[in-house]
C-alpha cells in the first residue's frame, strides 16, 4: 500500500503544470464574479517591478483575455477582421489564430469587445456584428456557428442615429455556460433576445423575449430558490428560467441609446446593475403566490456607474463612480461607506477600471495601465501598492497561478505577481 501511495505521489508531481492550476476560462473568472478562487496564491503587495515573463503583439480591441488548459485566448483586430488567438500560457508562443468576422469601427475604436469563453475542448467567440462561433480549442477550427442578424433577425446598425445598445456599438456581453447549453444574448426583437444552444452542436434549445441587447454580460444565479439567467438589456433587467427561457420577472430600465454595461452583481437575493443615466440600482427577487416578483430595494443616483463592472465582497460593493471615484457601498442598504479620488487618470466620461478580488484585497487595473492593490475593507480605503504595467486599456485581466495576463491596445503580456 505504501508503495502504491508513493507511486501516485510521484506521478502527481510530474503532472503538467496547467493541470495543477485553476483556470480563468471566461469573463471575470471561473464564476464570472471577479474572484480569484479560494486557495490560489495571491500577492499581499504588488512587486515594485513585476517580472514580465513574456509579451506579444495584439491588435486593437477591448476583448479581455481568458486562460484555460495552459492556453491564453483573446480576440483582436487583424486587417479589419476580428480574429481569435490561442497562445501558450507559459511562453506566449502563438498556437493558432482564426479570423471570425468583419471588424466593427466607431468613435471608440476598431475591433472586438467580447471576451471569449473556454469550455472543455471548445472555445466560444462572438463578434461585434453578431457572428457567434464554436471553435475547436486545440486548433481553432470552426465546429459550428450562428449569426444573430441572418439567423434570428437581430439588427446591427452601427453608430448612426438613435441606434441603441449592441446594435450601435457592438455585441459585447460574453455568453454563459449552463450544463450542456451555452446561453447567448442574441438581441433579436423577434422572440430571440436570449437563446440557448446545445454547446456540442449548436442545436436550438430555447429562445425568449424581444429585447435588444445592451452591453452587459449575462449571469446565472439562484434567486429566491430558482435557478435563472439574468440579463441587463436596453429595456431593463430580466430573469429567465434556465431550463426553458420562461420569463420569471422583469424590471423596466429605459435610457437613451441603451448604454447598460455593468454585469449584474448578485448579493443574496439582490441583483445590482447600473447605468450612467439612472444610477446604481438594487432589485430584490422574492417569491409570491404567482411565482417570483422583482422590487426595487434602493437606488443611488450618486454612484451612477458608467461602464466599469463592480465586485462584491460580503455585502459590500466596490466600484468606480461617475466622478472617477473608487467607492465602497453597502449592497443591502445602498449607503455609501467611503469613496476615494485619485485612482483614475482618464477623462470622467470615459473612465474605466476592472476589479479583481484577491482574498482580503482587491486588485484594480485602471484604464491608464496602473495596477492598484487595496484592502477589501468597508471601513476605509487602504492602498497597499501600485505599479504601472501596460498602456491604455478597457480590458479585465486574467489571473492563474500567480500570473496576471494583461492586454492593452498594442500587446498582451504575462506578469509574475508573486
Amino acid at each position: 500500500m505504501r508503495l502504491l501511495i508513493n507511486l501516485l505521489l510521484l506521478a502527481f508531481a510530474f503532472l503538467p503544470l496547467n493541470l495543477l492550476c485553476s483556470d480563468w476560462p471566461q469573463w471575470r473568472g471561473p464564476l464570472r464574479t471577479g474572484y480569484v478562487p479560494a486557495g490560489e496564491a495571491v500577492p499581499a503587495a504588488l512587486p515594485a517591478e513585476p517580472k514580465v515573463l513574456w509579451r506579444g503583439n495584439a491588435g486593437t480591441g477591448f476583448a479581455s483575455p481568458v486562460v484555460a488548459g495552459g492556453k491564453v485566448f483573446f480576440l483582436d483586430n487583424q486587417e479589419s477582421m476580428e480574429t481569435a488567438h490561442a497562445l501558450d500560457a507559459a511562453t506566449g508562443k502563438e498556437l493558432w489564430q482564426t479570423p471570425i468576422f468583419a471588424a466593427h469601427k466607431d468613435n471608440f475604436g476598431i475591433g472586438p469587445r467580447c471576451a471569449p469563453l473556454a469550455d472543455g475542448d471548445r472555445l466560444f467567440v462572438q463578434s461585434c456584428k453578431g457572428e457567434f462561433q464554436c471553435l475547436n480549442i486545440a486548433d481553432g477550427k470552426l465546429l459550428w456557428h450562428k449569426n444573430f442578424v441572418t439567423d434570428f433577425g437581430a439588427v446591427f446598425i452601427g453608430e448612426l442615429g438613435k441606434a441603441a445598445g449592441g446594435s450601435r456599438h457592438g455585441n459585447t456581453g460574453s455568453p454563459v455556460i449552463d450544463g450542456e447549453n451555452v446561453i447567448v444574448q442574441v438581441g433579436s426583437p423577434n422572440g430571440a433576445s436570449l437563446v440557448a444552444f446545445k454547446k456540442s452542436s449548436g442545436e436550438l434549445v430555447w429562445k425568449s423575449q424581444n429585447d435588444q441587447t445592451a452591453y452587459a454580460a449575462p449571469m446565472i444565479a439562484t434567486l429566491a430558490g430558482v435557478k435563472q439567467v439574468i440579463s441587463f438589456t436596453i429595456e431593463g433587467l430580466i430573469g429567465l428560467d434556465v431550463a426553458d427561457g420562461k420569463l420569471l420577472w422583469r424590471v423596466p430600465m429605459k435610457t437613451a441609446l441603451g448604454r447598460h454595461v455593468t454585469t449584474p452583481v448578485i448579493v443574496d437575493d439582490l441583483v445590482l446593475v447600473a447605468s450612467h443615466q439612472i444610477g446604481l440600482i438594487a432589485t430584490r427577487i422574492s417569491k409570491d403566490a404567482s411565482g417570483l416578483k422583482a422590487e426595487q430595494a434602493w437606488i443611488s443616483k450618486e454612484m451612477a456607474i458608467n461602464f466599469a463592472c463592480p465586485v462584491a465582497v460580503g455585502h459590500y460593493l466596490y466600484g468606480l463612480g461617475p466622478a472617477k471615484n473608487i467607492f465602497c457601498l453597502d449592497a443591502l442598504t445602498g449607503k455609501l461607506a467611503w469613496e476615494k479620488d485619485g485612482c483614475i487618470l482618464s477623462a470622467p466620461d470615459k473612465a474605466h477600471a476592472s476589479f479583481m478580488v484577491m482574498d482580503k484585497n482587491i486588485l484594480m487595473l485602471n484604464d491608464s495601465g496602473q495596477l492598484i492593490l487595496f484592502g477589501a475593507d468597508p471601513q476605509e480605503f487602504k492602498e497597499k501598492s501600485r505599479v504601472q504595467v501596460c498602456g491604455f486599456n478597457w480590458c479585465s485581466p486574467a489571473y492563474v497561478d500567480g500570473k496576471l495576463f494583461v492586454r492593452d491596445n498594442k500587446e498582451i503580456l504575462c506578469l509574475n505577481l508573486l
